[in-house]
């Protein structure tokens, strides 16, 4: 089974064009599967079969999982991911029956974005204010998120030709290789010609080619990678906001929210994300609400009986 786990990771990478973190998530929730299963008919992992598992095999690991007290969300990616690995295998004629075939993926939490005040953005911009060079990308970086939105992995990938300067904006890839044109606000642009007058003294003699076409880079001289990003956001939210989560997706969250509660339309709002339908964008609604009915509750006076 081991070797169909490889063979549709690779399905993942090259024909779905699955971000990183979509294919490390799904291989450690397919490796935890096999293990499982080597465990309950005891075998070694290896000796596993794909033919081996089983609805009810997967029904009580899934069943461990809750008993562990692991969260709703968490065992609905996991069950998507095991849902996706055996119809590709069924569809390939690994196997002669689909066992995940009627599994119910869990219905996810509804849990609020945690956000940024715009107060505290601005003191966590004036903290990046240093010019070396390093400094002066991570500024770029955070004035990009925050300004457009993006998504991390869309921000890892971007090369120097997908900033369009005179246009104020940039070109992102996508989920699903899917492009679109993002608008730059003045600072974020400001940045990032900042960035990329110093950019060359990133490079060092293990830069490769193809880092040369890379927007952001790391401490090595090659294209920035994903945990780097995350220690940088993190780094800076420590500094100024007691938000739980210190996150790139926090600073996409405040975006959102901020540009609502500005009066975008939420349509708009949903291209800037690049969401594949509005269901996703309209979490941000009810945080504004929230936020309206925390003012309304402040300014009106007969909102509270305070006699």
């Amino acid at each position: 089974m081991k070797e169909l786990i490889d063979k549709y990771l690779k399905y993942l990478k090259i024909e779905r064009n699955s971000s990183d973190h979509t294919i490390t998530s799904y291989q450690n929730d397919l490796t935890q599967l096999l293990d499982f299963t080597a465990q309950h008919f005891e075998k070694e992992p290896d000796s596993v079969d794909v033919s081996d598992i089983d609805r009810l095999t997967i029904r009580l690991w899934l069943g461990e999982l809750t008993e562990e007290g692991m969260a709703r969300n968490t065992i609905a990616r996991k069950v998507a991911a095991v849902r996706s690995f055996f119809k590709y295998c069924y569809k390939r004629s690994y196997i002669t029956k689909n066992p995940a075939h009627l599994l119910i993926i869990p219905k996810k939490e509804k849990r609020l974005p945690k956000i940024v005040q715009a107060g505290e953005i601005n003191e966590m911009m004036e903290l990046a204010s240093d010019p070396a060079p390093e400094t002066v990308q991570e500024r770029a970086i955070l004035e990009l998120f925050y300004s457009t939105g993006i998504r991390l992995s869309e921000l890892t990938n971007l090369n120097v030709k997908d900033i369009q300067i005179h246009q104020h904006q940039l070109t992102v890839l996508g989920k699903g290789s899917k492009q679109r044109i993002v608008p730059l606000g003045d600072k974020a642009l400001d940045a990032i010609k900042n960035h990329l007058q110093t950019r060359s003294e990133l490079f060092t003699t293990k830069s490769s080619k193809e880092a040369k076409n890379a927007l952001f880079l790391s401490v090595g001289g090659n294209r920035i990678y994903p945990r780097m990003v995350q220690r940088i956001i993190k780094k800076y939210l420590l500094k100024v906001s007691e938000v739980t989560q210190k996150s790139p997706h926090t600073l996409r969250h405040s975006f959102a929210t901020h540009m609502l509660d500005a009066g975008a339309d939420i349509r708009l709002i949903k291209e800037f994300l690049g969401h594949a339908n509005l269901a996703s964008t309209q979490i941000y609604t009810h945080t504004s609400v929230e936020r309206l009915q925390k003012i309304y509750s402040q300014a009106h006076p007969r909102a509270e009986n305070k006699s």
